[in-house]
């Protein structure tokens, strides 16, 4: 009786688990010419975090992106890549002023995950690098 138990308790526990899978790998590439000097470079090694917790799961990373497959999402959204990008134009609309109307671009984006994986909690970060430069 026993062992026909644990069989459905581990479908029932793969059914209703969650798992995130993210990564922003874009795909559009702009071409821009930096050599006639129509910018500047306005903000460097700029940063945004992001950060999601889980329980009973397991956080992990393969270059650009972070994975976690976990029972619960306890903490975060879930939506790293989104939330490290918008928390890093934060940090710049706070040092800088606002970029709405600028001409500018991200550039020597750099991506980090961090995972802590305990037995029963497990948390991924993400955080994103850039430097910002404005074209005239």
């Amino acid at each position: 009786m026993k062992t026909k138990f644990l069989p459905i308790l581990f479908i029932s526990f793969l059914l209703a688990g969650c798992s995130n899978s993210g990564a922003f790998l874009a795909v559009n590439q702009t071409v821009v010419n930096l050599e006639e000097g129509n910018y500047t470079i306005q903000a460097t090694n700029l940063s945004g975090e992001s950060s999601a917790g889980y329980i009973l799961g397991l956080s992990y990373s393969s270059g650009p992106v972070a994975n976690s497959l976990a029972i619960a999402r306890v903490s975060g959204t879930g939506m790293l890549y989104a939330e490290a990008i918008d928390n890093l134009w934060t940090s710049y609309e706070e040092q800088y002023g606002t970029v709405r109307g600028e001409k500018a671009a991200l550039t020597n984006v750099r991506y980090d995950a961090d995972m802590l994986n305990l037995i029963l909690y497990t948390q991924v970060k993400v955080t994103v690098r850039a430097d910002v430069i404005l074209f005239e």
